[in-house]
């Protein structure tokens, strides 16, 4: 289902009352908020495709990584986004450094999980997207494929996948999306 997001539907209010965000996922009736939540229930329930490695070790670093990317390039790849001048600089550097570091979990990997998607490229593949609509949108390198070579092919070809291009929102309602959001952002930093 399509939220607008400024004008938060009762549906979505009441799936998610604590955060009041997307996405949720209803399973027989019952509702689970934030993405990696979602990705870890989606693993445990459909079984005969597994999404986190089997191995507890890597699992758990499936998981590291995965809060990595929530916790550090989330948050720079936003300020990036939303702020100008010299806090957007050191935001885009910071994001760069932190998708560097990221890059390390490939390990000379086809996927972040190995030979097939799994947890961690489901729950970081969506990042290349958003980078490169936002630096057109906001003007600032994001992915520097000269820092970062194996991981900014690696989106190119993860977002290139048939199934991964079957789940994404046409670029040009993204893209218009994108813009307009900026815009408010923009218009709001110039209040304060």
């Amino acid at each position: 289902m399509e939220e607008h997001l400024p004008d938060k539907s009762p549906m979505l209010l009441q799936y998610n009352p604590v955060h009041k965000k997307i996405p949720v996922l209803v399973h027989k009736g019952k509702p689970l908020a934030e993405s990696l939540v979602i990705i870890e229930y989606i693993d445990e329930v459909w079984k005969h495709n597994p999404l986190l490695p089997q191995d507890p070790y890597h699992r758990a670093k499936a998981r590291f990584w995965a809060k990595f990317a929530d916790e550090k390039c989330v948050p720079a790849m936003f300020r990036a986004f939303s702020k100008v001048g010299e806090e957007q600089v050191q935001a885009a550097k910071e994001l760069r450094e932190n998708l560097k570091t990221l890059e390390s979990a490939l390990e000379g990997k086809q996927y972040f999980g190995g030979e097939t998607i799994g947890f961690l490229d489901i729950a970081v593949g969506w990042i290349g997207c958003w980078a490169r609509m936002n630096e057109e949108v906001a003007g600032v390198n994001m992915i520097d494929a000269e820092m970062i070579p194996l991981l900014s092919l690696w989106f190119q070809k993860f977002l290139e996948l048939p199934i991964i291009q079957e789940c994404l929102p046409p670029q040009d309602k993204l893209l218009a999306h994108n813009k307009e959001f900026h815009k408010m952002l923009m218009m709001a930093a110039a209040l304060t």
